[in-house]
């Protein structure tokens, strides 16, 4: 059966392809928090723990979320690990980083998916796709915070 929500085939095809990218930087970010949660040692260990579990939780919705849209839009989502390593731009970890150099990683890894969702924006705005343009706002907003508490973890007092 025809999509006939108001944006074309090409429109909905190009969004969907950046939301896939959206898609796998969000899964590779939620595989990386869950990796340092599990990993995480020192005297910062529960406040991190506890902070790595409530950011990975958050993103195991959000995946769910981004690949629905895709799904919305009449696309397939991307959703095996070769795909997301094709489409990611986070790098991900061969060894478990020092709890130092995971804040510093996951800030680096939560801007990504800020400017990832921020490179969808300009394809969303001019289908005018209000669904994907809220959902590329909420998930800008996430991160950005995210980003801000995890760099105010490595300032020194």
């Amino acid at each position: 059966m025809s999509i006939d929500i108001g944006i074309s085939q090409q429109d909905r095809e190009a969004i969907a392809e950046g939301l896939g990218r959206l898609l796998a930087d969000s899964y590779t970010l939620y595989l990386k928090t869950h990796n340092y949660h599990w990993n995480v040692t020192g005297p910062q260990f529960n406040t991190l723990h506890t902070m790595f579990e409530q950011q990975y939780v958050e993103l195991a919705t959000a995946v769910d979320e981004i690949a629905e849209r895709i799904r919305a839009l009449g696309l397939p989502a991307p959703g095996s690990y070769s795909e997301f390593a094709r489409l990611t731009s986070i790098e991900e970890d061969e060894t478990a980083p020092t709890a130092e150099n995971m804040l510093s990683n996951l800030v680096k890894a939560q801007e990504t998916v800020v400017r990832t969702a921020r490179s969808v924006f300009p394809l969303v705005d001019a289908a005018h796709d209000e669904p994907s343009a809220d959902l590329l706002t909420q998930r800008m907003q996430i991160h950005e915070k995210n980003a801000w508490m995890l760099r105010s973890m490595l300032e020194k007092a």
